[in-house]
């Protein structure tokens, strides 16, 4: 009798020491909303200026479990780059890396306001001037989204950068 009362108690013991360890299992890697704010801009687009000029291609994928969002544009032109996006659930901002074929590189922050994503950072200009950039996503009624690019020198006097509307590839 022994013996069964303690097969039955080290049954007992794997059994609830399971059930505790399934409830203490965290959520998989970026599964939180947050992550998933920037994916209105996923999938393969072209990039058109507002008066219908071709800019160039951009394609937006999800990489390393999908935690982090990768761009690889091609202008019109040949300039081309990429970025990585991602969530930072610790600090509760949204970064982005950028790195260019002519040597230039931005390191902006931000995140979603009123359901667009703004992202902002500094850079050194030629002649050695703090930079401010400040871009913006928007995603538009038709499926399109407006990627619009500002920087100031002084905080106050914003000069467009780059104003583009991206329309979805047909796949």
């Amino acid at each position: 009798m022994n013996r069964a009362i303690v097969t039955f108690l080290l049954t007992l013991l794997v059994f609830v020491s399971s059930l505790s360890s399934a409830e203490e299992t965290p959520p998989p890697p970026c599964s939180e909303p947050e992550h998933r704010q920037f994916d209105f801009w996923l999938g393969k687009w072209t990039a058109y200026s507002e008066d219908g000029q071709k800019q160039g291609t951009n394609h937006l994928t999800q990489i390393m479990g999908q935690c982090v969002m990768q761009e690889n544009w091609q202008s019109a032109g040949g300039f081309s780059g990429t970025s990585f996006n991602f969530y930072d659930s610790k600090r509760k901002v949204w970064h982005q890396t950028w790195v260019d074929n002519s040597g230039g590189k931005l390191l902006l922050e931000g995140g979603l306001r009123d359901g667009k994503m703004q992202l902002q950072g500094y850079r050194l200009n030629a002649e050695g001037k703090t930079v401010t950039d400040r871009i913006t996503w928007t995603p538009l009624p038709d499926g399109r989204v407006r990627q619009h690019w500002q920087a100031t020198l002084d905080g106050e006097n914003w000069q467009d950068v780059f104003d583009g509307y991206y329309q979805r590839d047909k796949e």
